[in-house]
């Protein structure tokens, strides 16, 4: 079996067969195909039908299949071989987008030996167009014919690209066809998870890594992990299996104040350090992808994901909400004697999350937290940012007259500013304002889209990455952590379709980068909510 190379993350185990989760249909043989610069042939063997395709040598040679399927995430398990030692990728179209690129065909020992390849990708209901081009002066591998899959029954019960929830009434939606959309965020998952899944530690974990962070393992990735790995379910057919691991490291690793949370870092040894407590960021994202999997998969399994979800619930709030103001602590080490308690984080104003919790509980507590947060986040904007709707990484004071950070207090002299954590906010808001159609989340959310399209004049390629509360630019460098986010706001505002669209290009055609964990997560998450793909448990 040929090693993967590149996104290596999009190919399941090549067994020789199709997933469970599929049901194989009749193979579409290649020598039916529509070529170009390929020929058929018989001079091999082992081939099915009546013969196989050989490409030409030459970039852009290709074989076009076309096939009929339901619509979803369905696995396409290519059966080709390579009799040289040197690889011929090949770039795999669905319906003209690129879906996984340089996919990897290796060597196979002989042109008599075939192997298979297998992707996952979407495809619409109906007729759809496979195609396989070559990348290289070497052409493609002999392609024997093609195999789709067919979702069967008890898979998720949300499955990706089923857009079960619809958005608010008047959101908006990215130009062109849906599954193109879907298509997008499939390849940057598949790309993301090539880049940041891992299983380095043993014990049956999977971790997410975090190359960029202060510690190769932070709680915040594995919070990421578990929501987008649980909404990809059905794209992915190892979501489920990813899933369980994330949760069995999450149990492995728990904070030493309170059990029921998630200790923040670890080494790369997977041992946690730095004290050992919590985050509140990763607690509440590993809170609501529990949810997501009960959801998902029910709680009858290996793990009652609703019950570890309830109990990491009551952990966060009784450990990382202040209970005087409702407002989310650091971590679990701020008590009443520590110097940062009548401080919050504005990336921790999770409001779609809290109500989930309340819908999970039935605890009226959240929805106190949850108008706590808004309030704030609407007092924030007036006073400290009326021109721009920004918000700043950490407030202070929050038990008198809460206030942007005078300067460092946590991280950095720019605290008080719209930094490398709030970034995060247009994203965060925007979700609970499509999700809800709530009038004060729209409210934020417009503030920070108008101000931002007008900011860059339409531009995505202006954004910065640091703004004071005024609008002015103290870092005037470019990522995606900064970027993306806005691509969610952008859907509030029935009059920026074409800001929306310029973001979302930009978000579909720029790579994740496998040494920049928290951009390619913001992108991936930004670009899950802007395709009409997130929904709340």
């Amino acid at each position: 079996m040929a090693a993967l190379t590149g996104l290596s993350c999009l190919f399941l185990p090549l067994l020789g067969h199709l997933p469970k989760a599929y049901a194989a249909t009749d193979p579409y043989e290649a020598e039916n195909a529509t070529l170009s610069q390929a020929a058929v042939a018989t001079n091999r063997t082992g081939y099915s039908g009546t013969g196989f395709v050989d490409y030409t040598n030459v970039a852009g040679s290709s074989v076009e299949f076309t096939v009929n399927a339901t619509a979803g995430s369905t696995s396409l398990a290519v059966r080709y071989a390579n009799g040289t030692t040197t690889d011929r990728p090949l770039d795999i179209s669905v319906n003209g987008t690129v879906v996984a690129s340089g996919v990897s065909f290796g060597g196979t020992g002989s042109w008599d030996t075939w192997a298979t390849k297998t992707i996952s990708a979407q495809l619409v209901a109906g007729t759809n167009t496979v195609r396989a081009s070559a990348t290289t002066a070497n052409g493609g591998p002999n392609l024997d014919h093609l195999d789709i899959g067919t979702p069967a029954t008890g898979g998720p019960a949300v499955p990706f690209g089923s857009h079960t929830f619809p958005y608010a009434a008047g959101m908006l939606k990215p130009s062109g066809s849906q599954s193109t959309i879907d298509q997008a965020v499939l390849k940057t998952y598949n790309a993301w998870k090539s880049a940041f899944v891992r299983k380095n530690c043993g014990n049956g974990w999977y971790e997410v890594i975090s190359p960029d962070a202060d510690h190769p393992y932070v709680a915040e990735a594995q919070g990421y992990g578990m929501v987008v790995t649980a909404t990809m379910a059905g794209a992915d057919p190892e979501a489920k299996t990813v899933f369980d691991g994330l949760v069995k490291y999450m149990l492995a690793h728990p904070s030493v104040n309170n059990a029921n949370l998630l200790a923040a870092e670890q080494d790369a040894s997977c041992k946690s350090v730095d004290g050992s407590d919590s985050a509140t960021d990763g607690d509440l994202d590993v809170a609501y992808g529990l949810l997501l999997a009960d959801k998902q998969w029910g709680s009858t399994g290996t793990y009652d994901y609703k019950d570890l979800a309830v109990k990491h619930i009551n952990a966060i709030k009784k450990s990382e909400v202040n209970p005087t103001t409702h407002l989310m602590l650091f971590g679990d080490w701020s008590d009443s004697g520590e110097s940062h308690y009548w401080m919050t984080r504005s990336s921790d104003w999770m409001i779609d999350h809290f109500r989930a919790f309340r819908t999970a509980t039935g605890d009226s507590t959240w929805d106190t937290v949850r108008t706590a947060h808004q309030n704030l986040i609407t007092s924030q904007q007036s006073k400290y940012a009326s021109g721009t709707g920004l918000l700043a990484d950490f407030v202070v004071n929050t038990n008198t007259t809460a206030k942007p950070a005078p300067g460092e207090v946590l991280e950095s002299p720019n605290d008080g500013d719209y930094s490398w954590n709030a970034c995060r906010d247009p994203w965060r808001i925007g979700a609970d304002a499509v999700t809800s159609g709530d009038s004060a989340s729209l409210a934020s959310a417009r503030k920070l889209n108008s101000w931002i399209k007008a900011k860059t004049g339409g531009d995505p390629d202006k954004i910065a990455s640091g703004y004071h509360l005024n609008g002015s630019v103290f870092d005037s460098g470019n990522d995606m952590a900064f970027t993306a986010p806005f691509a969610v706001t952008a859907l509030t505002d029935s009059g920026s379709q074409a800001w929306l669209d310029a973001l979302w290009n930009k978000l579909a055609t720029t790579s994740i980068d496998p040494d920049l964990y928290y951009g390619g997560s913001v992108q991936l998450q930004s670009m899950i909510v802007a395709s009409g793909n997130y929904w709340v448990p």
